[in-house]
């Protein structure tokens, strides 16, 4: 099975962001970029897949030079291709122009290797912007089925099978290849690196990708500001 995963590199969620007063934008400086939490759920997700049911997991990502170093942080945690898709400004982009980057790059990196995804997996959503919409848009793109927010994910013939929370329990969906799942919180924790993986992951190659021609974004941030303090009880 060729299992791709998607993943976007965010301001360490673990570390509250301040606004600039200058400038009114989050003040990240300083800020360890790490690889948002929904993605390394989405990661961990497809490495057990592929050892129960066999294949290759490619990660993908778009951004800047900084973004190898994530990159090379998802090799070392059981991926074993990983690319790049050039755009130093994709923390401008909306979701549509993401999750069409995000299909042009998957088309260079089949047309290159010659293999085939199978099974694209994304996180929920991300922790700096939160739309949940990047994945769902997609699967529109490549007009393949989608199931969104699972837990878990199993693989038969020609065929996967969901696991969906819900407020009455779980829903099991059975989804016919190739398709798009977007991922939120399973029942466990992504692995962490080993020395000798970190060792491996660091003479791995990070493919680098052309964007082409960046569709122009149609969305505008108006405001950003802080949440409302609770007051003390």
């Amino acid at each position: 099975m060729e299992i791709l995963v998607c993943v976007k590199q965010v301001p360490d969620d673990s570390v509250e962001i301040a606004l600039d007063p200058k400038t009114g934008a989050p003040a990240l400086d300083g800020v360890t970029p790490v690889v948002n939490a929904f993605d390394t759920y989405a990661l961990e997700m497809a490495v057990r897949l592929k050892e129960a049911a066999g294949g290759e997991v490619t990660v993908l990502s778009i951004g800047d030079e900084s973004v190898k170093n994530s990159l090379k942080n998802c090799l070392a945690v059981g991926a074993d291709y990983a690319y790049l898709a050039a755009d130093d400004a994709y923390q401008n982009a909306d979701p549509e122009v993401i999750a069409k980057e995000l299909q042009a790059a998957k088309a260079e990196i089949e047309e290159k290797t010659g293999k085939k995804f199978d099974i694209v997996f994304c996180g929920k959503e991300t922790t700096d912007f939160a739309s949940g919409q990047v994945g769902t848009i997609l699967a529109k793109e490549l007009d393949v089925p989608v199931t969104a927010d699972i837990v878990d994910i199993t693989a038969g013939e020609g065929k996967v099978t969901a696991k969906q929370e819900t407020e009455e329990g779980y829903r099991m969906i059975e989804s016919v290849l190739p398709c798009v799942v977007t991922v939120n919180k399973p029942e466990y924790d992504p692995r962490y690196p080993t020395i000798k993986s970190k060792m491996a992951a660091r003479k791995k190659p990070i493919g680098e990708l052309e964007t082409g021609e960046i569709p122009e974004s149609t969305m505008e941030v108006v405001k950003v500001y802080a949440p409302a303090k609770r007051q003390a009880g």
